[in-house]
């Protein structure tokens, strides 16, 4: 007998593409789009700025910032960029591998900080930004609330189907 396959879930390829689609958005975001960013720190190869010490940036944005604007801007955008990957990540891996097991939370939140990280190097090498491990920092805390929210999610259907039955 044929598995039966569920009707309210979307297609595989839809997934697939709406990552894709986020990262692409990503990478233009962290290499094309505005900088919001200060340059400040000691001046790398090519005058280039990076920031090695963890929250001074974070701070200095917090404290020294005129309005609320630029902190929420900088620091919640920060944030908010990598909580699609902690969703979505899982979410594609799940689906291409077919399996029932969960993708690790962990693993999940591991490629977000490596992406981050990735993207900071990047930035430092080939953009005149600022390469800053406060940014790495934020990326991965939004790479967790994303993974918490895909976690729960999936506890939730479960416990959902479980309580049908």
């Amino acid at each position: 007998m044929a598995p039966v396959k569920n009707k309210n879930r979307p297609p595989t390829f839809l997934i697939l593409i709406t990552f894709l689609s986020y990262m692409g958005i990503l990478f233009y975001v962290t290499f094309f789009a505005w900088n919001y960013g200060s340059s400040f720190g000691p001046a790398g190869p090519g005058g280039r700025n990076y920031n090695l010490d963890p929250f001074l940036s974070i701070y200095r944005i917090a404290v020294f910032s005129d309005n609320w604007g630029a902190p929420f801007r900088i620091l919640v955008g920060n944030v908010l960029l990598f909580i699609p990957f902690g969703f979505l990540f899982p979410f594609v891996i799940h689906r291409i591998k077919k399996s029932k097991q969960a993708t690790s939370f962990f693993l999940t939140i591991f490629l977000a900080m490596l992406l981050s990280i990735f993207i900071e190097v990047s930035q430092f090498l080939f953009t005149f930004r600022v390469a800053n491990i406060d940014d790495v920092i934020l990326n991965t805390l939004g790479g967790i609330i994303g993974a918490t929210c895909y976690r729960v999610g999936v506890i939730i259907k479960l416990n959902f189907k479980n309580n049908i039955r």
